[in-house]
């Protein structure tokens, strides 16, 4: 039996190692979690979430819900395992973290050809290798992609957000409604009036944050902490994470601002606060956040955090075929090859193991054609001037023929041309 080793057991790793079992190759998966815990992951499962348990829109006119999209015709293992643990959320696909990470858990270990290596690689095993240690790629590998690339790999900060407990919430302040009548009362909101958001917002500016000792703080704008962007004016909470536009109820017909919870486990007992990532320290957390109108009392389950998250210079080093330049026989999948989020990771795992797949069996890598989300991403990663370089959501900008106006002809043809690969690459 043929052998590929895939190094990580988050999204990418997972849905690399899914694709290479489910086609008959023996896969060695190496995970260093629960042996080597990193600051951020609290389980040993594999696939566990940690920012968020929102794997965004599941609307096809959304960029990153066609991108679901795609990767469920490619039989994507992160897709299966969000529908048997979604959660209320309105038209966002969320999931019970939990029972996610375990069902896809569950399903690798089930195939006879897994080889599981619980230990922490300090060394790139021999052979084809799919590296998908995501943005928490430990010192010593990436000392060895930067001796391999001959240049230091880039870096940003991530931050994760807090979770409470639903029976702490005080329900005679706070209520339940989706944003613009999405049909459901997915989200918990507490409203503030305007001198509540005013003192909220100066104690979040002013409140102390945790050290970050020897990183820098670069942040990623599309996950930048709660207090960064309020640290950027008045209004930009209320523009932002805060924004109240849509959740007005007659009880609350003018909310000045609204904080919204996510339900993050399917017995609905536990919620995240949404775009509430932060950097604060633990007890700043607990002062800041209880001013919110409703958690005066709430009981915090988990506080946010901030994480180092890595990233390769892709357009400089990563083939089309997610390998490195200097080293064909080693991929790159997941966050760190340059794409940003949950699903955008996983779809890089499934296409990272089609191609390593390939190498194998010397065939030629099959690139998904550009007017798909997943093409127009991995073109962005490996084409992008290298000076204008950073990590990439899906986002319709990636194929500029779409139109504002009407969506449907990009969707359409992005199934269609993804149906077509997926018969190339199984064909």
């Amino acid at each position: 039996m043929k052998s590929i080793n895939v190094v990580g057991a988050g999204l990418a790793g997972s849905e690399a190692a899914f694709y290479l079992l489910s086609h008959g190759y023996e896969v060695h998966l190496y995970e260093r979690r629960p042996l080597v815990l990193d600051g951020a992951h609290i389980t040993g499962l594999y696939g566990e979430l940690v920012c968020s348990n929102s794997l965004k829109s599941k609307s096809l006119d959304n960029a990153c819900g066609l991108l679901k999209e795609e990767m469920r015709i490619m039989h994507s293992i992160t897709m299966d395992a969000a529908a048997e643990s979604e959660v209320p959320s309105g038209n966002a696909l969320s999931v019970d973290r939990d029972v996610f990470a375990t069902k896809i858990t569950t399903r690798l270990n089930s195939f006879p050809n897994l080889v599981l290596h619980t230990e922490e690689v300090t060394g790139l095993p021999e052979g084809i290798t799919i590296l998908a240690t995501g943005p928490l790629t430990s010192d010593g590998l990436m000392k060895i992609l930067g001796e391999k690339i001959g240049q230091k790999s880039l870096s940003f900060f991530d931050a994760s957000a807090p979770i409470v407990k639903k029976s702490s919430i005080d329900f005679t302040k706070a209520y339940y409604k989706s944003r613009y009548e999405q049909g459901d009362e997915s989200y918990i909101n507490c409203p503030f009036d305007k001198e509540e958001y005013t003192r909220f917002v100066d104690e979040l500016i002013h409140a102390e944050r945790a050290l970050l000792h020897e990183f820098d703080t670069k942040y990623f704008e599309g996950c930048l902490p709660v207090e960064v962007i309020a640290s950027r004016g008045f209004e930009t909470l209320r523009h932002g994470p805060l924004k109240p536009f849509g959740l007005s109820t007659p009880e609350h017909p003018k909310p000045f601002a609204v904080a919204q919870l996510r339900q993050d486990t399917l017995l609905g007992d536990y919620y995240n606060i949404v775009g509430f990532q932060t950097n604060l320290t633990y007890p700043e957390q607990r002062r800041v956040f209880s001013m919110i109108p409703g958690l005066e009392n709430a009981e915090f389950l988990r506080f946010g955090l901030m994480h180092r998250n890595s990233y390769l210079d892709a357009p400089r080093c990563l083939n089309e075929d997610m390998s490195l330049k200097q080293d064909p026989n080693l991929f790159i999948a997941g966050q760190l090859s340059g794409v940003e989020g949950y699903v955008e990771s996983s779809a890089m795992g499934i296409y990272a193991a089609i191609c390593a797949s390939r190498k194998l069996e010397g065939k030629e890598p099959i690139v998904p054609s550009k007017n798909t989300i997943m093409g127009a991403l991995i073109y962005y990663i490996t084409h992008c001037a290298d000076k204008y370089f950073s990590p990439m959501n899906a986002n319709w900008a990636l194929i500029p023929t779409s139109s504002k106006r009407d969506r449907q002809p990009t969707i359409d043809t992005a199934i269609e041309e993804t149906k077509i690969f997926w018969e190339k690459v199984n064909g």
